[in-house]
């Protein structure tokens, strides 16, 4: 009970040991630890036999400083991959660092930005599917409507994604997930948890 909670959780962020909480709405349990779902502010509801973590997505006040964060180059941001081709990722970046933002900004990932070493037989959709939550740095503003993104670091890469059925997937290695329910393997690029 002494685990001190994080006041605003990423998807992917462990919490707490499950043994000493139960999971609520925005939360899961991965390997006895609860990890939050979405992007939110962590919150504890006294229930018994233990207390509940939940984790809810607010709306951020207008004066509120965090209103004004953007990404800029070398920020780690956690971005939903909204689309895939053979060249690139597009993603939509919806935290930086540890702030969820009111509005999305796109971004891209391209073949080459998606690993350190053998850049050259990359292939997008061995990295990432549409859906998956990717933990990326910004390494160009870019063009006027895209920051340039890199997954190449072993902390950065897929923290989060669903099968082809629509379950809930864990790293195995650092290219390959696996279902929770099946055991079905698909290839990603994954990022180390942290």
């Amino acid at each position: 009970m002494a685990t001190t909670l994080p006041a605003v959780a990423a998807p992917g962020q462990p919490l707490a040991s499950s043994t000493s909480y139960l999971p609520g709405p925005g939360t899961s349990i991965f390997a006895n630890s609860i990890v939050s779902t979405i992007a939110g502010a962590v919150n504890t509801l006294p229930t018994t036999p233990l207390p509940t973590i939940t984790v809810r997505r607010t709306p951020l006040s207008a004066t509120s400083a965090s209103t004004s964060v953007l990404p800029t180059v070398q920020s780690t941001v956690l971005a939903r991959v909204t689309r895939i081709n053979p060249r690139q990722a597009t993603v939509s970046i919806f935290c930086v660092g540890d702030v969820p933002l009111n509005d999305e900004f796109q971004g891209i990932i391209r073949a080459q930005d998606v690993r350190a070493t053998e850049k050259d037989k990359v292939k997008i959709f061995d990295s990432f599917r549409p859906g998956d939550i990717v933990r990326a740095l910004v390494i160009s503003l870019g063009d006027q409507s895209n920051y340039y993104l890199s997954t190449a670091q072993n902390s950065l890469g897929v923290v989060m994604a669903y099968s082809e059925v629509g379950d809930l997937m864990h790293p195995l290695s650092w290219r390959q997930m696996a279902s929770t329910r099946t055991g079905a393997v698909e290839e990603r690029k994954v990022a180390k948890p942290i």
